[in-house]
């Protein structure tokens, strides 16, 4: 591994977009290849091991390419094969995402939290320790998202019909002060939230942090690179609308 070598982004197809836009803006000098498995979107409705399977196949892949790093942009990856990536790629610096759910306890403490997510991020028992550390200082709620990543593989982040599955799915929870994205998909669906939710709803991820722990670790390896930045952005689907609409993404940060 040397300074000028890649950092890999994986999600399970264009969320991952939102994390590599916080790795852009903390990191402008390096060089990124992103790598959207839309193929086999969404992963948040498969078997853990199915995604285990996926994800570990994307990331042997990926390492074939000169790889410095490797961020799983994804939620439902990083709950499914975070600790078996590390244990496969021990030399290799492997930085996962997880919902913003601390950040959300410590801003609003005794509020209402939601942390909307797939539901393999849901029920899986990453998240359940993470929820066990903030529940008794703070409500939480649950919030399952079914169909929302599929509208915004499709480019319909604000749509009509995005906007009447969100209403129906928050008619069944009470006001919130705080709603965590549990999915790299769901940032992209921000204004819609907003409109649904009220605007003093804070929305928060798991980007941001995301992205400086990238940075963090890279400075401590010295592996942190000077130059001109690079992005290139691969799809499994290899489909020309799918690549121009992450690139589109990428470009509204």
């Amino acid at each position: 591994m040397n300074k000028n070598d890649l950092i890999a982004v994986f999600d399970s197809g264009v969320g991952g977009i939102s994390v590599l836009r916080h790795l852009v803006r903390v990191l402008p000098e390096e060089r990124f290849l992103y790598f959207g498995d839309s193929a086999n979107a969404p992963y948040g409705t498969k078997s853990k091991e199915t995604v285990k399977e996926l994800t570990l196949a994307a990331a042997e892949n990926l390492c074939f390419r000169g790889i410095k790093a490797l961020v799983v942009a994804c939620n439902t990856a990083t709950s499914a094969a975070i600790n078996d990536l590390r244990a496969a790629y021990p030399d290799l610096i492997v930085i996962g995402i997880e919902p913003a759910l601390k950040l959300a306890a410590d801003t609003f403490p005794g509020g209402k939290i939601g942390v909307m997510a797939t539901p393999m991020t849901l029920r899986e028992e990453k998240f359940a320790k993470l929820m066990d550390r903030f529940d008794e200082s703070c409500d939480i709620f649950k919030i399952p998202a079914p169909g929302l990543v599929e509208l915004i593989e499709g480019g319909r982040a604000d749509s009509p019909e995005t906007e009447a599955l969100l209403s129906r799915l928050f008619e069944n929870y009470p006001k919130l002060d705080a709603l965590v994205l549990g999915c790299t998909h769901y940032p992209f669906a921000g204004k819609v939230l907003s409109r649904v939710l009220g605007e003093d709803v804070a929305l928060l991820d798991g980007g941001d942090g995301t992205a400086r722990e990238t940075k963090r670790r890279l400075e401590a390896a010295g592996l942190l690179r000077t130059g001109e930045g690079q992005v290139m952005i691969e799809n499994s689907a290899n489909s020309p609308e799918l690549l121009a609409l992450s690139m589109q993404l990428l470009e509204e940060m």
